[in-house]
């Protein structure tokens, strides 16, 4: 799995003009990728580096503070752009096999106790954040 996570002060995604995730508070911004490879297991992992990442001001987490995390799936994270100007998506999994693991993902971060926020799967989403720092890093597991 990859993850691009960005602190924000807020973000919200929105679906065909409706907000389906809001977060009002600082937190982070995940855009989430499952590859062909993922299993169960790598959602488990993601959500505990997600939810322990020491990204925060003051080198927190949400873990510690209790802040809120938005997750948006994203399968262009698995573009391949190495050959030519088109991306190969051959990495990515498809979704029938992808959704499974985002819910895992969010899931076990509720489990955990966080608080959570999605977009929707499969849907064009129209995602606004207002970046802290900015501060944005790239996760793998």
């Amino acid at each position: 799995m990859r993850a691009v996570v960005s602190r924000v002060t807020r973000a919200s995604v929105t679906v065909e003009g409706e907000t389906v995730g809001t977060i009002e508070e600082p937190g982070l911004l995940v855009l989430l990728g499952v590859s062909t490879s993922d299993d169960r297991g790598s959602a488990l992992r993601m959500a505990g580096k997600l939810h322990e990442l020491r990204i925060l001001r003051d080198e927190e987490s949400c873990a510690s503070t209790g802040a809120p995390l938005l997750v948006v799936s994203q399968f262009t994270l698995y573009g391949d752009t190495r050959k030519g100007r088109r991306p190969s998506w051959i990495a990515a999994a498809r979704p029938e096999a992808a959704e499974p693991l985002i819910d895992a993902v969010v899931g076990e971060l509720r489990d955990r106790g966080a608080k959570v926020q999605t977009g929707r799967f499969a849907a064009i989403m129209a995602v606004h954040s207002v970046n802290d720092g900015p501060f944005t890093v790239l996760v793998d597991v």
